[in-house]
Formats: C-alpha cells, structure tokens, sequence
C-alpha cells in the first residue's frame, strides 16, 4: 500500500439521524483509485492517527469514495471530528485497504449486518447488483438508518429484522436452505458474528465459507506490564484495561496504526525481548512462534517487553 495520502473534499453530506452521517469525497485533483468491495479508507483525523471507515460503494471507477459514520461520544475522538465536517472541507486519507472481500468464485452470497456492521455489506450488495451476482440481504438493526441504499442494491432480496432475537428465530433455516458453495459473510458486534458462527458451524458450513468483520473489538482486560523503547529509552506502564498502543499514545509516543483491530498490521512493531500474549488475526502461526513482532493495538506481555522504538 502506498503511503502517501489523498487529498479528498467533501462533496456532500446525508444525515440519516443524530448519530450516523454519510460523506460523499471527491479527489481534490485526479481520479481515484478503485478497490475491492467491503473495503476501508483510513482517513487522518488528527496528524498522524488514522480510523479507518468501510467504503459503501461498489468500487468500480468510482467517481467519489462514500462513508457512513457513527458518531462515538465515548470513543478515541475520530467520529466526533468526522461528524463536524462541513461540505467544501478538504481531509486527508490513504488508499483503500481490502479487509473484509467478496470470494468471486462463490455459487452465492449470503450478506448478514447488525447495526452500523451494514456499511460493508452496503458495498458488498452493490458489487453484487452490478454484476448479477445471486446474492440475499438480512439487516438487524433497531433503525435501519441504510436501509434505502440497501433496498436500491438488492430490492426484495433484502430482509430487515427489528431485533436479534427476531433474526435468531430465522437464522438456521436460512443456513440450511442455501445451496452448495454459498458464502456467508456477516459485519457487526462480535457477539452477533460469534452466533451466527455458532448457528453455521452447527449447519455444517465449511468454516472457509463463512467471512466476518466486526465492527468493533472488546478485549478481555490482562495483568499489567511494562514496555520499555529500546531506541529512546522510554518506560510506559499498560494498565489491565489498555492497550500497549493507546499507552503508548498517552506517553506521547506515536506509532502508525489504522484499524486498532488486529487485523490490518499497520501497527505491526519489532519485539527486541519479552514473552508475547498474540491477539490478532494477522500474523502467521510461525511469525508468533518467532516472538520477534507483535500487532500493539490488540497484543499484550508478561513482564516487560522491549520493543523497537
């Protein structure tokens, strides 16, 4: 992925309520790059601190990049800039990175959302209905607030659920009914992907066919332990509920990172010394086993760790 960043302008602005908002961005100069569906855009919302928010287009020739953001009072601070944005203003972003991509040999799609989980599946659907693609929609959500953007992509292939217990009463029949080498594909809170991982695996899906991308991760809290920057001598302390990353930043210390997830590597540091608690799902088994890098948004230590800062 290239490094240097766009300039992009904001173009327009759909405010479907008071907490989720849609940015239409355009190039400040030249056309933009396309991307795989159910891609991110990690926009710098402070210097040198990216968030990364799933593009809703289909990501063919698109003549601007759209997301839908949900403002986070309680969060690191990104949605809240993001939802002051004013149209004419120009941000800065890097190219899109494909986390979450259709398998394009799939029989069938299966595009499962839970809240604003559907912004990926919003790219997904529109990819499909572009190119012909069977594929069927079920959102859960209290609001729906994409629900139109989804009805324009899928039409009566799409399926709105009020509540997750009204979508648990449908799940396993609507597993059991596809046909052979439909891929499933579900965004949203990870108790959500946990059960319909459950629901799939008890169906007897191939874990290969089912594909998720949650919208957030909890971390289970761990013991406290020291990191030490072996080229600027630094020693931060990370609390039981924090992450070496978010320590780090509160020290002054800044790294590159973009999803904070464990999934993009962005934030992916040389370990000098230290034994590793890995929590992400980007490293090989092998790299692990090495013990000579870590993904600091989501992986802890025991002890001390020395890493390569």
């Amino acid at each position: 992925m290239t490094r240097e960043l766009m300039q992009l302008v904001v173009d327009g602005i759909v405010e479907h309520s008071a907490e989720v908002r849609t940015l239409a961005l355009v190039p400040a100069g030249g056309d933009l790059p396309g991307y795989v569906p159910g891609s991110n855009l990690p926009v710098e919302w402070r210097t040198g601190r990216f968030n990364s928010y799933s593009l809703t287009g289909d990501g063919f020739e698109p003549a601007a990049y759209t997301i839908s953001v949900r403002r986070q009072p309680d969060g690191d601070g990104g949605s809240l800039w993001m939802h002051q944005l004013r149209v004419g203003q120009t941000i800065r972003a890097r190219q899109p990175v494909s986390e979450f991509p259709p398998v394009w040999s799939a029989r069938r799609h299966l595009l499962l959302a839970g809240g604003i989980g559907v912004t990926p599946i919003v790219s997904h659907a529109r990819s499909h209905a572009r190119w012909n693609h069977d594929f069927e929609v079920h959102y859960v959500a209290r609001d729906h607030v994409l629900a139109a953007e989804l009805a324009a992509a899928a039409g009566d292939k799409l399926h709105l659920h009020g509540s997750r217990s009204d979508f648990a009463t449908t799940l396993t029949d609507l597993l059991v009914r596809q046909p052979v080498g439909t891929h499933l594909y579900v965004c949203g809170p990870e108790s959500m992907i946990d059960a319909v991982r459950e629901a799939a695996l008890a169906a007897c899906w191939p874990s290969t066919r089912v594909h998720s991308e949650p919208f957030a991760v909890t971390l289970a809290p761990g013991e406290p332990f020291t990191v030490r920057t072996s080229r600027s001598g630094r020693r931060v302390q990370v609390a039981p509920d924090e992450t070496v990353l978010s320590a780090l930043d509160a020290a002054g210390l800044s790294v590159r990172s973009q999803c904070r997830r464990g999934f993009c590597g962005e934030c992916l540091t040389g370990v000098v010394s230290g034994d590793v608690i890995h929590r992400d799902d980007y490293l090989e088994a092998a790299d692990r086993d090495a013990g000579e890098q870590m993904l600091i948004c989501v992986s802890r230590a025991r002890g001390e760790l020395v890493l390569d800062l």
